[in-house]
């Protein structure tokens, strides 16, 4: 079963582990959308879907044509994410309220994780870094991904409706792009005559939508990406979560160990790690558009 992780939050009696997801989720906006899979072992291969298989019309009698999709096995890889959150004894003894303080230093070490994930998400490139996973920058095939030029260039209303077409069967799940991008398309909107629709998410805060598709803002997707001559430019991601588009795969969830007191200096030490990765299960379920300009 797949879960979110705000879902996979409210399943938990732990309440450090519970306040550790909860943190990860809000720093993380793609967390609030991306279902998770469990996955055995030290990976997952699976077949992408390239392709769709064709289908027509017939007369009565016409031969019928066998067509069938078109796949290419994966293997994506689980990697290791987290980081260790040390409490120092002396603080802590003398600390108004231990707990407190505990809470706040795993929580800073939380939301260090989640930018980390975010970053990734976007950015991640195994080839660069073999301990990271693949993020949509090199996950969305050519095939799937549009410009505005070759040096890049403005963003129109057309361009975000022929990036929103890329994604078959249906309609993505979410617009992912940077708050440059966003006030770019508030504007365009403005201009005819049209505003962004607004909405609560899963935390009661103001979203945006565009034609009913949620605008996901996160700051983790570049605004100096480079096309051609062109610079200084971002992109817009159109995502399917799930099977028919891009998940999550994890062996475990997120995890806090204790390791307890250290040898080499006064102070207690929590691990929080996460054994994660990024599948993208159907090319069609993603479109990029790149490309696009700050002005």
């Amino acid at each position: 079963m797949a879960l979110t992780k705000v879902e996979a939050a409210k399943l938990t009696n732990d309440m450090l582990l519970r306040g550790v997801i909860e943190t990860i989720v809000m720093e993380s906006s793609v967390l609030t959308l991306l279902p998770f899979m469990n996955v055995t072992g030290t990976a997952l291969t699976y077949n992408r879907e390239k392709t769709m298989p064709a289908a027509q019309f017939y007369d009565v009698g016409d031969t019928w044509q066998e067509a069938t999709p078109e796949f290419t096995q994966v293997t994506v890889a689980l990697k290791i994410l987290g980081g260790d959150a040390d409490v120092d004894n002396f603080l802590q003894q003398t600390y108004a309220d231990p707990n407190d303080l505990e809470a706040i230093v795993i929580e800073s070490r939380a939301k260090a994780v989640a930018h980390l994930f975010s970053d990734t998400f976007f950015n991640g490139d195994s080839t660069a870094n073999p301990k990271a996973f693949d993020g949509l920058a090199t996950l969305v095939p050519a095939s799937q991904t549009l410009e505005p030029g070759p040096d890049g260039g403005a963003l129109t209303l057309d361009l975000m409706d022929e990036l929103i077409d890329l994604v078959r069967p249906g309609r993505p799940d979410a617009l992912l792009m940077h708050k440059r991008t966003r006030r770019k398309l508030s504007q365009l909107r403005r201009t005819s005559g049209n505003l962004l629709e607004t909405d609560v998410d899963a935390f009661g805060r103001r979203a945006l939508f565009y034609d009913g598709i949620p605008i996901i803002v996160d700051d983790f997707i570049p605004i100096d990406e480079t096309l051609g001559a062109g610079s200084n430019l971002s992109s817009i991601y159109a995502v399917k979560f799930g099977p028919s588009g891009v998940m999550g795969i994890e062996n475990g969830g997120i995890q806090i160990e204790a390791i307890g007191e250290l040898e080499t200096k006064d102070a207690s030490r929590h691990r929080i790690k996460w054994y994660a990765g990024l599948a993208l299960f159907s090319e069609l379920g993603v479109a990029r558009l790149r490309g696009i300009e700050g002005a």
